[in-house]
């Protein structure tokens, strides 16, 4: 497997960082792969000695995840886990998870390790990974901690500052907007009556007073008037919507229904197989609305997501990143057929954009949260100072989204810079046909493609034993994105090298024998421009088929 160049940078820095310090923090916005980053970072911690290394995460699910795609990444290297069922230290590296290895009994089994990886670190101040961190150092005084999350700021202000002493590396959303690993988010910021109210709600020592905001947002004309704005703008999406109380999202859940629109509710002290089911259906698409409260801002996806609605607000803006951040994933045509996916709608009837601003995040080791005002724009149709977020000025209504490149949507609630992956990527990119309308690049186990037809673009891949597939379909930065991933998931730093090496070797006349005869007059056609013409050529018909037949937006998401 191989890294993306800007994962590789996060691991240089990494490592870098902790040979420095003894410790590091990562930041990685969701989309990143943090998990293949980090893997790559203690595939390097590990190379050429017999240390062991120990990562941590917090759920079952995260635990199993992380020991997959480590193997990926770092296939010479043994791994164990320890878990409710399973405590062994046989592997080079160990999947621990954090509710088991804290118990004592647990912890006194713990090698000496090299490298102690938390995973979602923000967690890291809690008593149970205290007692970890604390036990690592105790048998290795020079143990190294490395943490990985994508929200470092901690709701309770908790620094984290007594475990890591600097910050190695910073992905933000913009960035993963831009190279096609997210989708952009359009925020529209609503006033249905309430934000004067909301502005007064107190603090508590998590949050805002949920049971004020619920007494301010539950009525039935909000809600109404709520639904009928998510009608106009997302009325063809699948949703998520975050109540302040249980009763509040029930009645939002009852509402949508009498609409004839299909919801669930899902919620804390809810019985684990009713949640379940309910998760299940809207994964199936039977559900078009799912309102919840406080149990989907962190841990879970589901990709066809493409409408955030925010019915509560949040005095922390980790909490507003992650319920955001639910709408942002791109989707994989192979898990969502007919899924189209290219921008994420934000209704925000709270007062979250009001106060954050931004989606992007400063990290502080010490747990402080900045104060003062958002950044704002200025409406250029009223003069209004709105947010930077917003899409659409409360005052007069103007819709920020008609500036901008035609048929592009500009992204205001971050700076972003437009990533250039055919520069950055591992492997050469050809246009086939020099109409910048079919790309294909290879190597020596597969080899990927981007082809325009009828108004949307196309990710197709395939390989030596790879039966060729549909990677994605819409936007051609996001398509560029998954074939440049098909890639890296498929080749190696070896073979990326080797396959560059071919630029500057001329065609062979083996090439040329499979090749159309007008090639033969090219003089300057390269060996490596003839390898992928003839990818194509052998793989056209498997191509024409998957983008002829890719299935119509029967669930567009955007």
């Amino acid at each position: 497997m191989l890294l993306r160049p800007r994962q590789k940078t996060f691991v240089e820095r990494s490592v870098q960082a902790l040979g420095e310090h003894g410790n590091t923090l990562a930041v990685a916005s969701t989309g990143f792969g943090k998990t293949i980053a980090l893997a790559g970072v203690t595939g390097q911690l590990l190379k050429g000695n017999d240390a062991k290394a120990c990562v941590l995460a917090h759920r079952d699910e995260l635990t199993s995840q992380n020991e997959a795609k480590f193997s990926r990444v770092n296939p010479g290297l043994s791994t164990s886990v320890v878990d409710a069922k399973t405590k062994s230290w046989q592997g080079r590296t160990t999947f621990a998870m954090v509710p088991t290895l804290a118990r004592q009994s647990n912890l006194a089994a713990m090698p000496a390790l090299e490298l102690l990886v938390i995973d979602e670190a923000h967690h890291a101040a809690a008593d149970s990974y205290r007692r970890i961190i604390d036990q690592a150092k105790d048998k290795n005084p020079d143990v190294k901690i490395f943490g990985v999350t994508a929200t470092p700021n901690r709701g309770d202000k908790k620094g984290l500052r007594p475990i890591f002493s600097n910050v190695a590396d910073q992905v933000f959303i913009g960035e993963l907007v831009a190279s096609g690993h997210l989708v952009p988010p359009r925020t529209f910021v609503i006033d249905v009556g309430a934000q004067e109210a909301l502005k007064s709600v107190r603090k508590t020592v998590d949050d805002f007073d949920m049971m004020a905001v619920d007494a301010i947002m539950n009525k039935a004309p909000i809600t109404d008037a709520v639904i009928q704005h998510w009608r106009e703008k997302a009325g063809d999406r699948q949703t998520v919507v975050f109540c302040s109380t249980v009763d509040h999202a029930r009645n939002v859940r009852d509402a949508f229904r009498t609409q004839g629109i299909q919801a669930a509710m899902v919620y804390g002290d809810m019985g684990a197989s009713e949640r379940r089911e309910a998760l299940k259906a809207y994964e199936r698409g039977e559900t078009q609305v799912l309102v919840n409260v406080a149990v989907l801002t962190e841990g879970w996806d589901h990709p066809p997501t493409s409408c955030v609605v925010l019915l509560r607000p949040s005095s922390y803006k980790s909490t507003m990143i992650q319920m955001v951040g639910r709408g942002l994933r791109t989707v994989d045509p192979s898990e969502h057929p007919g899924v189209v996916k290219s921008d994420c709608i934000v209704l925000d009837f709270g007062t979250s954009s009001l106060l954050h601003g931004s989606l992007e995040q400063d990290v502080n080791l010490d747990g402080k949260v900045g104060s003062g005002p958002a950044l704002t724009k200025e409406c250029p149709e009223c003069a209004a100072n709105v947010p930077l977020a917003v899409m659409e000025c409360p005052l007069c209504g103007y819709h920020f989204q008609s500036e901008g490149k035609e048929g592009q949507q500009p992204i205001s609630d971050f700076v972003m810079s437009e990533v250039d992956l055919l520069k950055r990527s591992s492997f050469q990119w050809c246009d086939l046909f020099g109409d910048d309308a079919a790309l294909v690049a290879n190597g020596f186990n597969a080899w990927s493609g981007i082809f325009f037809h009828q108004g949307r673009w196309h990710a197709v891949g395939g390989g030596k034993g790879l039966k060729s597939h549909l990677l994605a379909m819409g936007e051609r930065t996001i398509c560029l994105a998954a074939a440049d991933d098909w890639l890296n998931e498929n080749e190696t730093d070896e073979s990326a090298h080797k396959s560059r090496s071919w630029l500057n070797q001329s065609v062979t006349s083996r090439q040329l024998q499979f090749l159309p005869p007008e090639y033969r007059q090219d003089f300057g056609l390269t060996r490596y421009h003839a390898s992928a013409l003839l990818t194509f050529q052998f793989n056209k018909a498997a191509i024409t088929n998957l983008v002829l037949n890719a299935p119509e937006d029967s669930r567009r998401a955007a």
